[in-house]
């Protein structure tokens, strides 16, 4: 078998980007060393009604620089040169953090050492930036632009918006049955992007490029700005839950997160980069009070979404073979999801969801002690913390149809005795947060929907 060995690049350029509206396109352009080139292409769906403005030229260069991250992460070149428009010094500092903490998990798996690696020159000649604007506030009646993934909270999201009459578009990434059927039972207009990432990152990737995780919540956020600003929309609702901001691992005096992209942090950090640049988008994540848990306590009475909803993410890969089923039933994803929604609806309905009972498949027990916090760290998947999965499995014991299950008498054994205040403990689970960005026209939703 023949073994390739990637060449090592010195310099990763943002060569430029570009928006045709009559093609409804957009390119983003990038090379190492001017010697490898890649252009990705994202095909924008036509518009009812033209184009309220074209991407402010803000708006579409970070959508390139977060889109480079795909590219940098190949061989993660010490020099970064940009030819698609200026940064200021604010602006470097913000994409120096997002590269790094939103790269964090792929560093700490390739045993990379971060510190000082990302630099992204600031402008010689700055325009200067002396008047951001504040968050704009949504009008009484504001058009929201909703990304969807097909998993439970987005779709708790959209219900709750639906429910408190809001005028709602959803927002996709590519075609997937699954997502069409959620936005069919929405009964709510849908927008389709189709992202094309540049064939040659394949064939690097076969070479022997770096590969791992990227912050794609990132991606989808800063272009979900792009189409708002494009189609009209007044704010861009996002789906992130207070456990995100958790992270899995202390590494190079850092915590990696692998949900950095959809924490606390990032999300006021793009707000603050959207006001500085002027734009009249909001955005927030309405989901930013709720843990995991308080999440699908809401998704239980949802059960017109039960059959076509699915947060394992062997769903949505992007090369090798798809799979038949919704859940793989192998990975920390399928456990936890099964987990959190064991804490609310019994076990009939489950196997009905999930197609067997996840408590007693073997293969997972390894991952529920991680997720209990019996051992390891939080695994690299988008789940809650270890207090979130311990009050859901006191919820399942509390109803009793899996108390034979090989998961809970783990749970019985190693866990139950060490807990001195199980109801207090699922009580501040469930107890909503006052650390968030919601605007407080929106702040009763998730108050009132308790």
């Amino acid at each position: 078998m023949m073994t390739y060995t990637m060449k090592q690049y010195e310099t990763f350029i943002f060569d430029s980007c570009a928006f045709d509206p009559k093609a409804g396109k957009i390119e983003l352009r990038y090379s190492l060393d001017e010697e490898a080139h890649f252009t990705e292409t994202l095909l924008l769906p036509p518009p009812a009604k033209p184009y309220a403005l074209c991407p402010t030229p803000n708006a579409l260069q970070a959508l390139h620089i977060i889109g480079g991250i795909s590219y940098f992460k190949t061989c993660c070149p010490k020099k970064i040169e940009i030819r698609s428009g200026s940064l200021s010094k604010e602006e470097t500092v913000f994409w120096n953090t997002v590269y790094t903490k939103g790269l964090g998990e792929f560093f700490f798996k390739n045993k990379i050492d971060f510190r000082g690696l990302i630099n992204f020159p600031p402008s010689k000649v700055q325009s200067p930036n002396s008047n951001p604007t504040p968050s704009p506030n949504p009008s009484p009646s504001p058009e929201l632009l909703i990304p969807i993934g097909g998993g439970k909270d987005s779709t708790v999201t959209v219900e709750l918006l639906k429910k408190a009459g809001y005028e709602i578009t959803l927002l996709r990434i590519g075609n997937h049955p699954l997502i069409e059927e959620t936005a069919k039972i929405a009964g709510l207009p849908m927008l389709t992007v189709e992202r094309k990432l540049a064939p040659e990152l394949f064939d690097l990737n076969a070479q022997g490029a770096l590969n791992g995780h990227v912050p794609v919540t990132a991606y989808l956020s800063i272009l979900s700005c792009v189409i708002a600003e494009l189609y009209g929309f007044e704010a861009v609702v996002m789906s992130n839950e207070r456990s995100a901001s958790e992270g899995n691992v202390d590494y190079l005096d850092m915590q990696i997160n692998h949900q950095w992209s959809k924490s606390l942090e990032c999300e006021r950090m793009l707000r603050q980069k959207l006001a500085n640049n002027g734009s009249h988008v909001e955005y927030f994540s309405l989901l930013r009070p709720l843990t995991e848990l308080a999440i699908a306590k809401h998704f239980a009475n949802m059960p017109q979404y039960f059959d076509c909803t699915t947060s394992c993410n062997a769903n949505w890969k992007i090369l090798g073979k798809k799979q038949a089923s919704r859940w793989c039933g192998t990975c920390p994803k399928c456990a936890f999801t099964f987990t959190m929604l064991a804490a609310f609806l019994p076990q009939d309905i489950l196997q009905t969801i999930f197609g067997s009972n996840f408590f007693d498949e073997e293969q997972l027990l390894p991952m529920f002690r991680q997720l209990l916090g019996l051992e390891g760290f939080k695994p690299f998947e988008c789940v809650g913390t270890p207090e979130e999965t311990i009050a859901a499995f006191l919820l399942a014991h509390e109803r009793g149809d899996l108390n034979r299950s090989k998961a809970m008498k783990l749970f019985l054994e190693h866990v139950m005795p060490t807990l001195k205040q199980p109801k207090k403990l699922v009580e501040e689970v469930l107890k909503p947060s006052s650390d968030h960005c919601i605007p407080a026209a929106f702040t009763h939703i998730i108050h009132e929907d308790r």
